[in-house]
C-alpha cells in the first residue's frame, strides 16, 4: 500500500461534464491506499480461503427485475464487444451485452478464462463483492473524496492524475481508448482490453492506474452533482471546509431496485468522443449489483502514517 498524507483540495471540475460541479475545497485525512488496483490473483486468494460467490455468479432475483425476460435471469455479468462499424452513441446496447456465465473467472464469457491475467485487475466484481474482499483483508473502500484526493497524487486542480496535457510527448499516459468509440479501437497505449496494473508510470503519491484500466467502486452514493450530496459542498460564504465528507443519502432512480454507489477513475473503454473520464474529477453513478468486464476496485486502510 501506498501512504496518502491527506489535506485540502479542489475537488471536481467545471469544464467536463456536469456532475462533477461545483469545483469546492475538501479537506480528507490521511490513509494508506493499495498502490494499485486488485488483481485476479489477490480476488482469487481471497474466494479461495472465504468460498465467496460473487453476485455475478448468482442468479438475479426475478422480483428486482419485473418485466425481464426470464432466459436472462441466470448468473452472468455485462461483456463489451464491438460492433464492427460506427453505431449510434445514443444506444449502448449496441456494445454492451448481458453474458450469461461471464464472471471473474470467464470476463468474455463462460469459454475465457483468466489464465495468463493474475496481474490484470479483477473484473465482473458488483459492490458487495468489493466490500467483501475489503473486510477480508482487514481493509475498507474509499470515499469519494478520499480517492479523488488520492488519484490527484498532489497536482491539485489539474485535468489529469499526470498533469493538463493529456498525451505529454506524445506518449499515453494510461490504458485508455484510442480511436472513434466503440468500433475503432487503435491501441495505441499497447493494450485493447485491461492491462497489467503498474504498466504505466505511478501518480504523485505512487499509487497507478488511477485513470483508465477499469473504474473502480467508491463508497458514497451517487448524486447528481456535488452540491446535491447535502455533506460534500458547504455555501461559498461558509467560514469551514468539509471534512471526510461522504454522501450517504440512498436515492433510487425511478425502475431501479438498487442505489448508485459512485465509481471513479474511468476505464480502457474511455474516448474521447464518448467517455473522457479517465481524469480525477470524474465521476459516474452504478447500481450496487452491477458487475461489467471494466469495472474493479482497490481499497483502503485509515491508519496512521509512516514515521
Amino acid at each position: 500500500m501506498s501512504w496518502v498524507p491527506g489535506g485540502v483540495f479542489w475537488m471536481g471540475s467545471e469544464d467536463f461534464y456536469p456532475e462533477e460541479r461545483p469545483v469546492h475545497q475538501v479537506e480528507v485525512d490521511g490513509f494508506w491506499m493499495d498502490t494499485h488496483q486488485v488483481t485476479v490473483a489477490e480476488f482469487r486468494r481471497f474466494v479461495k480461503d472465504t468460498g465467496h460467490v460473487t453476485v455475478a455468479e448468482t442468479a438475479p432475483d426475478p422480483a428486482d427485475y419485473p418485466g425481464a425476460d426470464p432466459a436472462l435471469l441466470v448468473p452472468g455479468s455485462l461483456v463489451f464487444t464491438p460492433p464492427s462499424g460506427p453505431v449510434s452513441l445514443d444506444d449502448y446496447q449496441q456494445w454492451w451485452s448481458w453474458v450469461p456465465g461471464a464472471d471473474w473467472r470467464h470476463p468474455e464469457g463462460p469459454d475465457s478464462n483468466v489464465g495468463g491475467r493474475e496481474r490484470h485487475p479483477v473484473t465482473h466484481v458488483a459492490y458487495a463483492d468489493a466490500k467483501a474482499y475489503a473486510a477480508w483483508a482487514g481493509k475498507e473502500l474509499p470515499t469519494e473524496a478520499e480517492w479523488e484526493f488520492a488519484a490527484r497524487g498532489g497536482l491539485d486542480r489539474k485535468a489529469y492524475a499526470w498533469g493538463d496535457e493529456y498525451t505529454p510527448g506524445g506518449k499515453q499516459q494510461a490504458n485508455t481508448w484510442q480511436g472513434q468509440f466503440p468500433w475503432q479501437n487503435l491501441a495505441e497505449d499497447g493494450f485493447v482490453g485491461t492491462s497489467p496494473v503498474g504498466s504505466f508510470r505511478p501518480n504523485g503519491y505512487g499509487l497507478v492506474d488511477v485513470a483508465g484500466n477499469v473504474w473502480e467502486w467508491t463508497t458514497d452514493f451517487h448524486t447528481a452533482d456535488h452540491s446535491a450530496g447535502g455533506k460534500n459542498v458547504n455555501p461559498a460564504s461558509s467560514c469551514c471546509i468539509p471534512r471526510n465528507p461522504r454522501s450517504e443519502s440512498a436515492a433510487q432512480a425511478d425502475g431501479e431496485s438498487y442505489p448508485r454507489r459512485v465509481i471513479k477513475g474511468g476505464s480502457h473503454l474511455c474516448a474521447p468522443n464518448y467517455c473522457l473520464r479517465y481524469r480525477p474529477a470524474a465521476r459516474q453513478g452504478e447500481t450496487e449489483e452491477t458487475s461489467t468486464c471494466h469495472l474493479g476496485f482497490r481499497c483502503i486502510v485509515r491508519a496512521p502514517g509512516p514515521r
